[in-house]
């Protein structure tokens, strides 16, 4: 483990009776990095984070954070670590205020550095000025401010967040993340799980997992240029569900020959090797059944592209 890795997992697996939710996985995650953690529901990465912080024991493989092992006795690097849940855990029934007095007083800090503290916390999550509204009056954006200004209250060096924006509006989660960057250019390390891939493709370095496996890992750039071999060809049909069905009983015709067919609102995304020849098949395919193709062009990749392709081929 070297000065730069904080976070160090080596064939780390858990089982429950006869089901492995988590399969041997192998990562670190380097200080000062947001750490990006993706995979569909019932993946493992719920179950690797508890792992992680020491709330659960792992069936066999090994855990390193900041130098330290993880083992059943984590007391010493636990105070060094923060955690958001997937749930809002904090006390509705409470002010802004009081909800960061409780946590500060149960993260053992000091009666006489808890103001600056929490002063510092407000000012981080822009809750200045709200300390004394009620907590179930706020909206979910607001909410998760304070969930995570309650996290980094006793300044961990990691910082866990479990889907920490999920069910937040569009904006919300912009300004979230805003907040995210001010914390790792304080040195904090960031290690977020999350269902969104425009918050993947903010992140410094990913981990893909599919049924407790590790099937893609790197920077953005680089796990695009592993996993997808050819370009997407991208198009605005008439009826983009329609073609969709089209296009796919084309393939299975092998009247086109390409890898991935996906819908993405209005657009239909067709991924290929060779789309310079499979492009006119895919118009005709569609004209042919009375849908016009609409605008077409070459696209890179997005992440989202990749990270169904790899979902798909794992």
């Amino acid at each position: 483990m070297t000065d730069q890795t904080v976070i160090q997992a080596t064939d780390l697996s858990k089982k429950f009776g006869e089901f492995t939710a988590v399969d041997s996985l192998n990562f670190e995650v380097h200080r000062g990095e947001i750490f990006g953690f993706l995979g569909p529901n019932g993946s493992g990465k719920t179950t690797t984070i508890r792992m992680l912080l020491g709330l659960m024991k792992p069936t066999s493989g090994s855990m390193e954070l900041l130098g330290l092992k993880v083992d059943g006795d984590s007391g010493k690097v636990r105070q060094k670590l923060g955690y958001m849940s997937q749930r809002f855990s904090l006390y509705n029934d409470l002010t802004v205020l009081q909800n960061l007095q409780f946590y500060s007083a149960a993260y053992g800090i000091p009666n006489s550095e808890q103001k600056e503290r929490i002063q510092e916390a407000l000012a981080m999550a822009g809750l200045t000025g709200r300390e004394h509204a009620m907590t179930r009056e706020l909206s979910g954006g607001w909410r998760q401010r304070l969930a995570l200004a309650a996290a980094v209250l006793h300044r961990p060096e990691v910082l866990f967040l479990d889907e920490p924006t999920a069910g937040v509006d569009p904006l919300s989660r912009r300004a979230f993340w805003d907040l995210l960057y001010k914390l790792v250019a304080e040195g904090i390390t960031v290690f977020v799980t999350t269902h969104y891939m425009d918050e993947a493709e903010h992140c410094h370095r990913l981990a893909f997992i599919q049924h407790g496996k590790l099937i893609a890992y790197g920077s953005p750039a680089e796990i695009k240029a592993s996993m997808m071999r050819g370009q997407v060809l991208e198009l605005s049909p008439s009826d983009a569900v329609q073609a969709v069905k089209i296009l796919r009983v084309a393939r299975e015709q092998g009247r086109i020959t390409v890898d991935e067919i996906e819908l993405y609102g209005s657009l239909v995304h067709v991924a290929s090797a060779d789309l310079r020849r499979q492009q006119p098949r895919i118009t005709a395919a569609l004209r042919s059944s009375g849908i016009q193709p609409g605008r077409v062009s070459i696209i890179e990749p997005s992440l989202e592209d990749v990270f169904i392709a790899c979902m798909k081929s794992s």
